[in-house]
Formats: structure tokens, sequence, C-alpha cells
């Protein structure tokens, strides 16, 4: 006879040593600071947000492939991005690209608010679910093109993308707040691109480099406009 699954709070507890290797190494090699990202990245059970075969390398440090020809971002990825936005319990943060909703959930755990786009339907409708049976309410996901952003709940404290476009698109910055941070990779390549953060100033908008990445392309119509 075949036992029924473990329940997800004791699947969490049985990932528990690999989630604390994984936070260390953030800590340690990728030198992630802010300890409340860490903490989230600790608590938050990555395994529940890929498939079931791919469950025994979900604390890895890489990239794992999902439904939909999409992928969930590399543990570093994830944490420097949301470290980048520097957001805290009061901050309202945009997420374009919720994929299997991971992302999402790590953002929840550090924003007061996470108003979340996947433009394929099924990932965001197994994303909300998923994240609804964590426990976690502080965070929605919508079906939408993520380049036209969320206009209903602008402006926001942050802003962040999880896939690359030739630019950031004019929306998600028209929807920042003075003073509020975008975080996306940018690069004339669908293959590759630069991690960028953007900062919106009462004189306009300022730009840092943080380095080379490659994600799915961000497809709408600030985008790529379609997949290939």
């Amino acid at each position: 006879m075949i036992p029924p699954p473990a329940p997800a709070g004791q699947m969490s507890q049985q990932y528990r040593p690999q989630r604390e290797r994984m936070v260390e190494h953030l800590r340690k090699h990728h030198r992630i600071r802010d300890e409340r990202v860490l903490r989230a990245m600790a608590e938050v059970p990555r395994h529940l947000f890929v498939p079931e075969a791919l469950r025994s390398n979900a604390y890895g440090d890489h990239a794992l492939p999902i439904s939909a020809n999409q992928t969930i971002s590399q543990p570093f990825i994830v944490a420097r991005m949301t470290e980048l936005l520097e957001v805290d319990s009061d901050s309202k943060v945009l997420e374009i690209g919720a994929g299997s909703g991971y992302q999402t959930a790590v953002l929840a755990r550090v924003a007061g608010s996470v108003f979340a786009i996947e433009r394929i339907a099924d990932l965001a409708r197994e994303a909300q679910k998923r994240i609804r049976e964590l426990g976690i309410y502080n965070a929605t996901v919508k079906c939408f093109d993520g380049t036209l952003g969320w206009d209903a709940h602008a402006p926001y404290d942050a802003a962040l993308a999880a896939a690359g476009g030739p630019d950031v698109p004019e929306p998600l910055l028209a929807q920042l707040k003075v003073g509020g941070r975008l975080v996306m990779p940018v690069g004339q390549s669908r293959d590759t691109q630069r991690l960028v953060r953007v900062l919106r100033t009462d004189k306009g908008f300022e730009r840092e480099d943080h380095g080379a990445c490659a994600f799915v392309p961000l497809i709408g119509r600030y985008g790529w406009t379609n997949e290939k």
C-alpha cells in the first residue's frame, strides 16, 4: 500500500537542513547581508515550488525548470534581487513574472504587500493556490501582461521583474513612487542581460548595473513580442 503524501509542514521540516545550507551559502559565498532576506529564504519551502521530480535539487544554487518552459530562479538571484529592493514591512511591491510563486513568497516575507503578475494563466493559478496553502495572504497573483504593470495599486515602493527585457518598460517606471526602486534584467539579447536597479528621484531616474545574468524573456507590449 502506498502511503499518503506528507503534509506541507512536515515536508518543510524534512528539507530544513538543505535550506539552512542554502542560506549559509548565500551569506558566506554570495555575501547576502540583509538578515530579513536570509530569514525569508530560510522560511520559504522552495521544494514546494518546483516539480516533484526535482525536489531533491530544490536547494542547489541553480535555476530549475518549471512548467510552460519557464524557470524558478537560482536562490542567489532571488536573494540578491530582493536585497536590492531594500523593502520593509510597510513597502508595497509590484512583481512581474511570478512563475511558480517562489519569489512572490519570499517578497511577502519582507514586504507589507505584494502584487504579482504572471502572463501564463496556469502558472498564475498554481502560484496563487500555492502561496495561499502556505498561509501567505499579503500577496496576490493575477494573469496579465506584466509589462503594463498593475496601475490600480500604484504607486509602488519597489518593483521586481523576473524576466529579461530589451529595456525597462515605461509603465513600470511610471508606477514607481519617488524614492522607489526597480530591479530587473535588461539586455538587447534574449540570452544574456545585465541586472539593473533603477532609483526614482524627484529629478528623474538613476540606473545602476549589478552584473551579468540570464533570465527567460519578458514577453508583452513593452517587452519582447514573442518567446523566440
